[in-house]
This record gives structure tokens, sequence and C-alpha cells, in this order.
């Protein structure tokens, strides 16, 4: 039998890989890696098989809720996953080894952002933005079509792609399908979005079924420009607005491009949350099971459970650590306003049940005393707030893996909303999966 050792680049140096014989069953091989003084990770060496493998290993019997496993280049993702948003290459107020030591396993970045600053030929030189950012795990990145909607005064749309103004330096420049997978090559992300076309979700009339038939399009466009096919993954995105056959129509057609997974975008954008988790459920009806579903910008406690039982998998947000910076910080009961004048004296944790750094060594009083002050403040509980984010995941993880899934959504429900009567469009919701609550 024999076993190899393989050279494989890793950040900016090269560590050594056992190869394992195919005989044993084991379909990579891995070896513990020291990256740094303080910090291991686990490479693992996935060149010959696709850049994306994924298999349901679990599922609710009641919901449409599921376990998947999500073999990337850079590392495993066990879903359902929450994504935390690095806009700029890194997590606001963390540290990479930081966001490893949380045990998280993908986060995104921002096309947009990073094609304007540093710029691809920044990325390339420095071999990707996992080595420039120095984060050995898994990166998605977005497509920069929802600055369409961010910087929308900003922004002309075209059927040739978005001129934006730069905010940086009021200089235009032209994003297309062809640029955004230019970039996105450069950035090295393992999964990466398409270019698509979207609005508003409150926008009505034409202007829906243009840019529902403008991001199918500009699918064709990104896939046409991908050139690292065997490295990275495209995922449509399924637009339509809040019209049920706009989305089955787009659904439809992604769905023939036979991609390695797909997105669910266009919400979070100021529809109810009744027509929000109606989309949510008829676009899960749609998309085939045997892969990933990423519902694009969804982050409250409440909206993940639900939405997992609705069927998807993967999800992102700034939320976490946006609210992090305002004094906010999560629990299962609802946010915390750490100014507020009541946690001065507080001397428990913002969370008792919580292992992560900062519950098991900051009081209450402590990071009332320094929040929206000292700039360390951010940090400490974006720590936090990012830890409750992926315990939560994983918690739900485990009751589905248990079939215990709609026992876990009762005792959630009941303890977010202890003082007040669980929202209405959630008892819809979750009754439309067989769970009442």
């Amino acid at each position: 039998m024999n076993i190899k050792l393989l050279t494989v680049p890793f950040r900016s140096q090269s560590v050594r890989v056992f190869s394992v014989p195919s005989q044993l069953g084991i379909t990579h091989s891995s070896a513990t890696v020291l990256t740094g003084a303080n910090m291991t990770e686990e490479a693992t060496d996935y060149t010959n098989n696709p850049p994306l493998q994924y298999r349901v290993v679990a599922k609710c019997s009641r919901t449409k809720a599921r376990v998947g496993l999500m073999q990337l280049r850079h590392s495993d993702v066990d879903t359902p996953v929450f994504m935390p948003v690095g806009t700029q290459g890194t997590l606001k107020g963390l540290l990479p080894d930081q966001i490893l030591q949380l045990g998280c396993q993908i986060m995104l970045g921002n096309t947009y952002h990073l094609g304007m600053r540093p710029g691809t030929d920044v990325l390339e030189k420095a071999g990707g933005l996992h080595r420039f950012m120095g984060w050995p795990r898994a990166l998605l990145t977005d497509s920069g079509g929802f600055q369409m909607v961010s910087l929308l005064q900003l922004a002309e749309i075209t059927e040739e792609g978005v001129k934006f103004e730069s905010p940086y330096d009021k200089s235009e420049s032209m994003l297309t399908p062809e640029r955004s997978m230019q970039i996105q090559n450069a950035i090295g992300a393992d999964i990466m979005m398409q270019l698509d076309d979207v609005v508003k979700t409150t926008t009505t009339g034409p202007r829906v079924e243009e840019a529902m038939q403008r991001t199918i399009r500009w699918l064709d466009r990104s896939i046409g420009a991908h050139g690292r096919d065997d490295e990275q993954s495209v995922f449509p995105i399924v637009q339509g607005g809040l019209q049920p056959e706009l989305r089955k129509v787009c659904a439809e057609e992604l769905i023939k491009r036979n991609t390695r997974g797909f997105a669910v975008g266009g919400l979070s954008g100021g529809e109810s949350k009744d027509e929000f988790w109606r989309t949510v459920h008829l676009c899960t009806d749609l998309l085939p099971e045997d892969k990933p579903r990423y519902l694009m910008g969804v982050g409250f406690a409440a909206d993940l459970v639900v939405c997992v039982a609705l069927g998807i998998d993967m999800f992102d947000c700034v939320f976490p650590t946006r609210t992090a910076r305002f004094g906010c910080a999560l629990t299962r009961k609802g946010q915390i306003n750490l100014k507020q004048h009541a946690y001065k004296t507080d001397m428990r944790p913002i969370d008792e049940n919580c292992d992560c750094s900062t519950c098991q060594t900051y009081t209450r009083s402590y990071l009332h005393h320094i929040v929206t002050v000292e700039p360390v403040a951010c940090s400490i509980v974006s720590v936090h707030n990012v830890a409750f984010q992926l315990k939560l995941m994983s918690d739900i993880r485990e009751s589905i893996k248990a079939d215990t899934f709609p026992d876990f959504i009762q005792t959630f429900m009941k303890e977010r909303f202890s003082d007040d009567k669980i929202p209405q469009w959630i008892v819809d919701a979750l009754a439309a999966v067989n769970v009442s609550v």
C-alpha cells in the first residue's frame, strides 16, 4: 500500500499532505497543518474532485429541513449554515484566527467593493483572497448585483451591465456579467454568484419581469465568461419579485443550466413577512433536492429557523456584526441593547448558556461601560454575535439529525416570543410544513 506525500500550496507557504490510496474508501486526503503560532488548520486535497460536492445526510420527517455536507476546495461545510459577511475581505472587528476559533467554515466577500479596492491586479498578485486575508476555509462572493439597489443613486442599468459611479473617487466603472466573473475568478472564492438584475421587492409592473428575464440572460453570459470552473462554482439566482409565476419561470430556466447550487434572491427588501415566507416556500419546492439552496441576505434568528423548515440550506447577513457596532447582543430571547442603563450593574454574561470567549470573560456591566465608546467593544460583542449565529445553526443541524426539529422549533419560538404572541406569519409558515406553534 503506497501512501504518498503531496506538496500543496496553502496560504503563502507549501504544506505536505498525505495522499491515501482509493482502496481505503476515503474520497479525499487531509492532514493537520501548522499555519501560525497559535492556530492549526486542516488542509484537504480535493484537486481530483469537482469543486463542489453536496449530499443530504439527514432529513426532517415533517418539514422540508435537511442536513447536508458541502465539500468545497478549501473546506467542508455543514448545512444548514449561516455565513458571516466580510465585505472588504474581513469581518469587521474580528481577526481570521478568531473566526476560525468560532468554528466558522465559510464566510463572504463582496465582489463590487473588492473589485474597486484593492482591485484584481492586487488580488491576483496575492494569489487570491484566501491568501490576501489569511483565511484557509471556504469563501463565497456575491456578484456585485446587490449594489444596484444599495447604490441605486450611483448606478445606471442597461442590458450590457451596470454603470457605477465610485463612492470612493467618483470615477465611473461598468460591471458586466463578464467583469463580475473576472473579479470573482481573481478573488478565488469557492462559490461565486452570477450577476443578476436586482430590483426592490416592493417594485411592481413590467420592470420585475424585465429584471427576471435579464437575470437569465446574464447567467448565460456569466457561465460563458467563467474561467475557473474546475476550481470555483457559479450559483444562479432565482428572481421574479413577489410574483409566483415569474419565480416559476425563472427557476425552470436556471435549472436547465445544471449548475452546482442555486440562490433565492430579491427578498428581505421591504416586502411583508407573509410575502417573504410564501416566496421562499415556493422556491424551495421548485429547486432540486440534490443541490444546496442559498437564501441571500437573511440573518434574524427566527427567520433562520423558519426558512430552514422551508428547505433553505445557506444564509448570509451583515446583521450580527452590524448590530454589535451599535451595542446590541443576540440571545435566544432576542436582542439586548447593552447601552441601556439597566445593564450598568448587571454582572451576568450576555448569555449564561454561551461558551464563547466574550461570555466566558465579560459581564453585561463591563460591556455597557464600553459599547459604542471603545472600538474594542465592537470586536468583543461581534465575537458573541457570530458565535450565537453559528451555535444556533449547529443546534438546528443536531435536531434535524435526531429528527426532533419540530420540537426544537416549538421550544425556540416559546423562548423567543415568551412575552409576546408569536407573529402570525411564523405560525402560517410553520403550519405549511406541518409544525404547530
